[in-house]
């Protein structure tokens, strides 16, 4: 995937808008939500380089204990559009990569990170 340019939609989810929508501040990936939870199932069990490949750049990357790895996407406007250092409250993806980097768990949030 390196070496191509990423597709343009994943199912019904319009991935070039996306990756397009940084932090979630335009609120574009809101509206996406329901296209990419029909889509969790495809993604489940691919490396994180694919994934960002797919989804973008993650918002926030975390790593946990055991080589866990967590990509953070925003899903509409809030705190971290003014300040990204900040905690934000904004609704949110969480996609957990376990120790070998294969996408093993999506889970949603609205709390501060």
């Amino acid at each position: 995937m390196a070496c191509s340019t990423p597709p343009d939609r994943l199912g019904k989810l319009d991935l070039k808008k996306w990756r397009g929508d940084r932090g979630g501040c335009k609120n574009e990936r809101k509206a996406l939500l329901d296209d990419f939870k029909a889509e969790q199932k495809t993604l489940m069990g691919k490396l994180a380089d694919d994934v960002g490949g797919l989804l973008g750049r993650p918002d926030i990357q975390q790593l946990g204990e055991r080589n866990l790895k967590f990509y953070v996407y925003f899903l509409e406007k809030g705190a971290q559009c003014d300040n990204p250092a900040g905690k934000s409250e904004a609704q949110k993806v969480i996609l957990k990569f376990n120790a070998v980097g294969l996408l093993s768990e999506i889970t949603y949030q609205t709390r501060p990170l």
